[in-house]
């Protein structure tokens, strides 16, 4: 069947006069638990790697599975528009996790709590404004520019609910009925769930068993003193891997490369002879270790790389920023003068409704005391918010969700914010989380935006009612914001190290009567102090490091607070180990505040990252994904490429195959989104990263058990520790390895 390309000319799957149940309680209520949580494994994944793969054909996958797993029970089956409503609300969850991880976590580098009503209130409105502002656009980029706005994540999504869809379905569709429809939706379903449940055990045994060592690591002497070379064997970063296939997976990892076997061994080389410590460094490079090198040096110039390579990625689509502020306001003109269309494929929320609730959303926004906001900033936001979720909409249907530079869009913000902030003279603490509020917000926007623009095409394509599935994300989107923020604070609890005074100021005091928060140990700690104790949010590192410290009645200090996410030390006092999150992008975002406003960047570190993504766009190589991988640990970008090299060899072999030989590369491309190997990685993804979400909830509650599979397996288990661990651990990681490749591959089935 051709395509259609017009959008005079388009008809959807289901036509508009048909009528079949479409956003029923049970469609919306599994569509948000979904929803809820796609969005804990994706917060997850943005904290330990910066990025998120898009939910959407999962969640499509797993509703149709169930849908059918309740018919099969006595229930009535699903159709395919409450399938569409199910897979619009589950999708909002992944789009407010990438924005909460990217921002949020800056908040605790820059010395103050998570506060749970913050997040909440960041992830709310972020999410809702975003919906908000791109249903205006919706006739623009969805309907008049059909054959020019592809929405690859959108159109796959779509092509997984036609080849599922029911015998009422396909009548409605004016199709016969399918009896090989069935059989395939169980085929996926079995493969999305299979990974899953193998995702889910490998990363129990593995991590809160202590099956095998997670990290296997080779360390280098001369002549590449302090170069390294580790991978962490989960199988959710296998997933992501094979996701974002074998180009940006290889770039993300050149950049790991070049750090931990070139700018580390380098800094060693060149350090080693130093009598003084090195700037910002507090201690001499000869006694660092490849971790300390990474912390004092290399994460600023990893900053600079992804900073000057996401305004980059924005400077290349200032054409496309533009054609979409034009569209999206004559969008907007047009809607107003739609609104009485009968057809029900062509109904929206009406426009006074939008922007009413858009206003109140900056009204709250403004007056909401936690995010320290003044009317300046709500401006910003509207003005940002407005920009960039246009931009994100038009970015996400040409090149699709995953390449859409949000990062980019994000530091821009920032950038422009502190700069009005600093000539305004506003640069103390309080101005950090307005600028931050004001960042997260118009990044979850421009996410969320994005997202919503996928759905509407997977609903276009299907036949969905536009104005039923944008109350559905606006629901999902919600409902997540939510459970999101607790679990944020949770997995940060997990991880939070209080270590003793002695260890890295031994002699710091303040004047306890000027602080008036209190606090007490949380976690493992707490059972051997439950003292009640003052806070101090320390600014700067004369004395001590900045952070936040916990200080006794008369001054002394007595605990620097490590946070879970971002922190620097991963070892309790008793010597447990705890597992850290990177959240490399919320650490580029808080330097850009506290360098802009309080002017401590250490600017030379920075440049040196900027001249790296500015050499590699000259060579035509795209510096955001490679300035990533510069600052992530190479043992997190080290599975990406594994699993993207699988799927290069996977498409490499699937290309030869009779029923791919005519298609063009944009075609295969999508043939392998859709692929079986797809679906298990997306299932890898979600068992392993909620696998992992549970072991640090039950790491902070479940301590004695966890010491005692710990010491039990140090001392017994040549897996996890001995001589040999690093390579006998690669025996279980090769044996997922090999079932995702052998799973995608497809057999030959000659067309006719």
């Amino acid at each position: 069947m051709p395509k259609e390309t017009s959008a005079s000319a388009f008809r959807p799957y289901i036509p508009a006069s048909a009528n079949l149940p479409e956003m029923t309680p049970r469609a919306l209520i599994m569509g948000v638990i979904l929803g809820m949580i796609f969005g804990a494994s994706s917060l997850y994944l943005v904290l330990k790697v910066g990025l998120t793969v898009s939910a959407s054909i999962p969640v499509a996958v797993i509703a149709i599975t169930l849908f059918r797993l309740t018919n099969k029970l006595g229930g009535k089956d699903s159709t395919i528009l409450e399938n569409s409503i199910t897979q619009t609300a589950g999708s909002a969850g992944e789009s407010l996790a990438f924005g909460l991880g990217v921002t949020m976590p800056a908040i605790l580098i820059l010395g103050f709590d998570l506060e749970i009503s913050r997040v909440m209130l960041v992830g709310c409105l972020g999410g809702l404004l975003g919906i908000l502002l791109m249903i205006p656009m919706r006739r623009t980029m969805i309907v008049e520019k059909h054959g020019e706005l592809k929405y690859p994540e959108g159109t796959a999504c779509a092509e997984v609910l036609k080849a599922a869809a029911t015998d009422t379905s396909r009548e409605a569709a004016g199709e016969g009925s399918n009896p090989n429809a069935q059989a395939d939706a169980n085929r996926r379903a079995a493969i999305i769930f299979g990974g899953f449940g193998l995702g889910l055990f490998y990363k129990i045994a593995n991590v809160a068993f202590k099956g095998w060592k997670d990290t296997p690591e080779t360390v280098f002497g001369a002549p590449l003193k302090g170069g390294s070379v580790g991978a962490e064997v989960s199988p959710e970063l296998l997933g992501v891997g094979y996701i974002i296939g074998p180009r940006i997976a290889s770039v993300m990892a050149a950049g790991g490369v070049m750090s931990y076997l070139l700018l580390i061994p380098m800094i060693k080389f060149f350090g080693d002879a130093l009598s003084v410590p090195l700037t910002p460094g507090t201690k001499l490079i000869s006694e660092m270790s490849a971790h300390d090198v990474r912390s004092a040096y290399i994460l600023y110039i990893g900053a600079g790389a992804v900073a000057a390579g996401g305004l980059v990625s924005l400077a290349r689509a200032m054409p496309t920023i533009w054609r979409s502020l034009s569209a999206g306001l004559a969008g907007m003109r047009s809607g107003s003068a739609n609104a009485a269309s009968v057809l029900r494929t062509d109904q929206d929320i009406p426009l006074k409704w939008v922007i009413i609730g858009a206003l109140a959303i900056i009204a709250v926004i403004t007056f909401a005391t936690p995010l320290h906001m003044n009317f300046l900033g709500a401006i910003l936001i509207l003005v940002f918010g407005f920009l960039f979720a246009t931009v994100s909409s038009r970015l996400t249907g040409e090149i699709g969700s995953s390449s859409n530079p949000i990062s980019g869009m994000t530091v821009a913000t920032l950038l422009f914010t502190c700069l009005i902030f600093l000539v305004m003279g506003w640069t103390g603490g309080q101005y950090y989380v307005t600028a931050l509020s004001v960042g997260a917000i118009v990044c979850i926007a421009s996410s969320n935006a994005g997202t919503t623009s996928q759905d509407l095409k997977t609903g276009y394509l299907v036949g969905s009612t536009p104005k039923l599935q944008q109350y559905a994300i606006l629901a999902g989107a919600f409902s997540s914001a939510l459970i999101l923020g607790p679990i944020l604070l949770k997995l940060n609890d997990a991880g939070t190290v209080y270590v003793p005074a002695a260890q890295v100021a031994p002699a710091l005091k303040t004047d306890a009567g000027k602080l008036t928060e209190t606090a007490q140990l949380q976690g493992p700690q707490a059972e051997q102090d439950k003292a009640t104790y003052k806070v101090w949010h320390k600014n700067d590192a004369v004395g001590g490091p900045a952070g936040k410290y916990l200080v006794n009645n008369e001054g002394q200090v007595i605990y620097l607070v490590d946070p879970g996410i971002n922190g620097t030390y991963n070892k309790r006092p008793d010597g447990s180990e705890v597992k850290k999150y990177d959240a490399p992008k919320a650490v580029l975002m808080s330097y850009i505040i506290k360098g802009i406003l309080d002017q401590q960047l250490p600017w030379t570190l920075v440049l040196f990252g900027v001249m790296i993504a500015l050499v590699l766009e000259m060579a035509g190589i795209p510096s955001l994904a490679f300035a990533v991988g510069v600052y992530l640990p190479l043992s997190s970008s080290a599975p990406l490429f594994i699993g993207g090299m699988i799927r290069w060899l996977v498409d490499r072999r699937n290309s030869k195959l009779d029923q791919y030989k005519d298609l063009n590369e944009e075609e295969m491309q999508a043939a392998g989104d859709r692929s079986s190997g797809v679906l298990l990685s997306s299932g890898y993804i979600a068992g392993g990263a909620l696998a992992g979400i549970v072991i640090a909830f039950t790491a902070g509650i479940l301590t004695d058990f966890d010491k005692t599979i710990g010491d039990w397996a140090t001392a017994h288990n040549p897996f996890f520790n001995g001589p040999n661990a690093d390579a006998l651990s690669l025996l279980p990681y090769l044996v997922i390895a090999g079932i995702l490749y052998w799973v995608a591959r497809e057999k030959n089935s000659a067309r006719s």
